[in-house]
């Protein structure tokens, strides 16, 4: 029997300059055989706050609702948010990292909900053990300043 901890991670000191400085602060979730979305929260320089676990599904979805992903923004005092999840069945192919509708629509919203919160949406990453599918290096999401 195994069991899976659900936890928050504190990181302090590790700053995102890419879409890569994600993956490496997440890869540990890139073998989940379930689908999760997780949640880094950044301060203004770009320092990852904390790691959250936002929510976990079944092995092919999971619910994300904006007030649950930007509930712990919030509380983290952010500045600006990551959001990623691992398409298990991306764990070994690459090519399984490509976005679904829902994924697309969902970065959307919660864009928008940054937007009024004043947390901006930074990039949302699709990640697997062979590599990641970043939102904005794709052009799906408008980049946000890393500098």
């Amino acid at each position: 029997m195994t069991y899976q901890i659900v936890s928050e991670r504190r990181s302090t000191g590790y700053k995102v300059t890419s879409p890569q400085d994600i993956y490496s602060a997440l890869k540990r979730y890139s073998s989940s055989k379930k689908e999760m979305f997780l949640s880094l929260t950044l301060d203004g320089a770009h320092q990852i706050i904390r790691i959250h676990i936002v929510s976990i599904g079944l092995v092919n979805r999971t619910l994300v609702h904006p007030r649950e992903v930007y509930r712990t923004a919030l509380l983290d005092n952010a500045v600006s948010l990551v959001v990623a999840h691992p398409h298990p069945s991306a764990r070994h192919d690459i090519s399984r990292l490509e976005p679904s509708p829902e994924d697309i629509e969902v970065t959307r919203r919660l864009r928008e909900a940054g937007q009024v919160l004043g947390v901006d949406l930074i990039d949302h990453l699709i990640i697997g053990k062979a590599g990641f599918f970043s939102f904005v290096q794709h052009g799906l999401l408008d980049p946000a300043s890393l500098d």
